[in-house]
């Protein structure tokens, strides 16, 4: 039996799948195509078919994060999604720019995929980037792990902390290069804070504030609706409870620029305090240089709307450090992002994003690492640090073990606003201690837990 043949009866593949060869060398140089890390793009939404596969401009800081198109040690060979209107408007991406590049103006090599599982069963395949709802990141990333994939995954990591704490041991056993796909570390009015701080240019720190912008009012209950043509509902849930389609839970047909409304349901995501978590309690870990660690006490207080949309808002957060650092979060009808370090000598502060960095004394924003120092002006933009790692078998900036324990702490938070108790955490074990109530809610909430065995 060929390849092609167990795979289509394995279920992984149909008759009329195409694998296209490696693109020739001649189409975009002189670059031997084996030097030329495969990428398979699973999910192509706002996210994935915006700035993971095309890129974007940051115009207020001059300058530009490259999509997985613009890396030139990459090449983008398949693109996934459910909702197929998304799946051919990537591919017609993908083939337009390469053809741009292509000495005949003409490429036609670029495979779709409804059934992400294709896209894992192909050897030719050395990598995925995983653009997905949050709920689907830890299943897709631990069979990715098991095919013996390369894997960079959107924030949030996952939907609980055992989950994340699975994900990142996979990912380690199975000895893939592993990324957590969040740009902050590499715009440098972000990381020019943390180099900063871990400097000691505003001595010992203290404590870090972070405010996180605001969310629209919770949408009114929507009446169950007719699954569109393009839409593989049925897979779009996938490891969740089978629930009538309406568009607020998923997203809006041929949209690709909306904010969908899955991100504001609690069973496919957790609110702002894990979508903007996901980059300033990055920022903030990095800064505290805690990163493989985390909080040791939690409290805090948020609203739960009853409606579709129901992921906690209005919530101010608090967590201490065993250091004595004290991280605080809030998010206000009216609130915006920034993040705030706090040090016995000064301040440092990055408001908005981008960012624009100022200080207690604005001669601190010019000062120079010294040797010995960290210096974190030359780190790479996060896709190129993905394929960048991959071809020199190194660890990437951000690792899966750091998005979860980043991830962690939106988690934590959100527990102990659901409980409404001040709660005790051991970063090592990973457990509340002594509140059993508590670590219940550790636990990933999915109906269909064979997703990620």
């Amino acid at each position: 039996m060929n390849r092609r043949s167990f795979l289509r009866n394995a279920g992984f593949v149909s008759a009329s799948i195409s694998f296209p060869a490696i693109v020739p060398s001649s189409v975009f140089g002189k670059k031997a195509p084996s030097n030329r890390i495969t990428i398979g793009m699973i999910g192509m939404g706002r996210q994935g078919y915006g700035q993971n596969l095309q890129g974007s401009n940051l115009q207020s800081i001059g300058a530009r994060i490259p999509g997985v198109l613009e890396i030139s040690d990459a090449q983008v060979v398949a693109v996934c999604d459910v909702d197929s209107w998304r799946m051919n408007k990537a591919k017609e991406a993908v083939e337009r720019y390469y053809s741009q590049k292509a000495t005949n103006g003409i490429y036609k090599g670029c495979s779709t995929h409804v059934d992400f599982r294709e896209v894992l069963a192909r050897k030719d395949i050395d990598a995925v980037m995983i653009s997905t709802p949050d709920y689907w990141h830890v299943p897709m990333g631990i069979l990715a792990a098991k095919a013996g994939k390369h894997i960079s995954c959107e924030k949030p990591l996952s939907m609980s902390v055992h989950q994340g704490r699975l994900f990142a041991d996979i990912v380690k056993k199975y000895m893939v290069v592993n990324r957590t796909d969040s740009d902050f570390r590499s715009i440098r009015p972000q990381n020019k804070a943390v180099e900063l701080v871990r400097n000691g240019r505003i001595g010992n720190l203290k404590k870090i504030e972070v405010s996180f912008p605001s969310d629209p009012i919770p949408v009114i209950p929507q009446p169950d609706m007719p699954v569109p043509k393009e839409l593989n509902y049925d897979l779009w849930l996938g490891p969740a409870l089978h629930v009538p389609y309406t568009e607020h839970r998923v997203h809006p047909p041929f949209n690709i620029q909306t904010r969908p409304g899955w991100m504001r349901v609690d069973t496919y995501a957790q609110g702002m305090i894990a979508n903007w978590g996901a980059h300033y309690f990055d920022m903030a870990q990095w800064a505290n240089n805690s990163e493989n660690t985390g909080p040791v006490e939690v409290g805090g207080k948020g609203e739960f709307p009853k409606s579709l949309w129901n992921t906690m808002i209005n919530f101010q957060v608090s967590f201490q450090y065993l250091n004595g650092v004290e991280l605080t979060c809030e998010q206000t009808p009216t609130s915006k992002p920034f993040i705030k370090y706090i040090g016995a000598s000064g301040w440092i502060l990055v408001n908005g994003f981008p960012g624009e960095i100022s200080a207690s004394n604005p001669e601190l924003i010019n000062s120079k690492p010294q040797k010995g120092e960290l210096d974190l002006s030359g780190v790479l933009w996060d896709k190129a640090d993905f394929i960048s790692a991959i071809k020199e078998n190194r660890p990437t900036l951000e690792p899966i073990e750091t998005g979860h324990r980043t991830i962690s702490i939106s988690q934590i938070g959100l527990i102990a606003c659901q409980t409404g108790e001040k709660l005790k955490w051991d970063p090592e074990k990973e457990l509340f201690v002594g509140n059993n109530a508590a670590n219940a809610l550790l636990a990933a909430p999915l109906a269909r837990k064979e997703w990620i065995t």
